[in-house]
């Protein structure tokens, strides 16, 4: 096994997701992953405390992404523009590697309750970062709160129809804005 092999991180996510969906979340063990990534367990361990957190891998970049998003954008932006600001920005970072995981791990997550816990937990996280972002700008609690979960609504349809729909080098960001003033329409709608 290659020891210092650069992308091990990756390669453990990957591997993780695939193993996931093949034989079962319980059914994985850490062992099996790292041998799947061409890693040792303690390169394993290096990355991940545990196999729950290869599914919130990169969720700490993610939500930082959002919310210098929304704190860089223009001073007279409304709490949705800001969030706009905030999605395309997280949504830059995310490549083909994101694109090709979405399913496998959209089909890992359906098949396991503990995954859709670690799930729900990344979006609290998510929600919770653009919350605060807004609420530094000045934003009201409420319209916030609401903003930062829209913020989090608009991320997972947009990033779900990109991963679904094949391969290309079309860009996430689109994908996202236009979910984001979808649920902007919708939430009009409710009267």
């Amino acid at each position: 096994m290659a020891r210092w092999e650069p992308g091990a991180r990756d390669r453990l996510v990957v591997a993780a997701v695939d193993l996931f969906v093949e034989q079962g979340y319980d059914a994985t063990t850490v062992a099996q992953i790292a041998e799947r990534a061409g890693v040792t367990k303690s390169t394993f361990f290096r990355h991940f405390p545990d196999k729950r957190e290869l599914l919130v891998a990169g969720q700490e970049t993610l939500s930082r992404l959002l919310a210098e998003g929304i704190a860089d954008a223009p001073a007279d932006a409304k709490p949705l523009e800001a969030v706009a600001a905030g999605l395309a920005r997280a949504s830059d970072a995310m490549g083909p590697m994101n694109r090709e995981l979405g399913p496998r791990l959209k089909a890992a997550v359906a098949a396991s309750a503990e995954l859709q816990e670690r799930d729900a937990l990344k979006s609290v996280g998510m929600a919770a970062a653009m919350t605060a972002a807004l609420l530094e700008r000045g934003v009201p609690g409420a319209a916030a709160a609401l903003a930062g979960e829209l913020g989090v609504l608009a991320f997972k349809r947009g990033y779900a129809e990109w991963s679904e729909r094949g391969r290309g080098d079309d860009a996430l960001a689109p994908y996202t804005v236009a979910a984001l003033e979808e649920l902007r329409e919708a939430s009009a709608s409710l009267g």
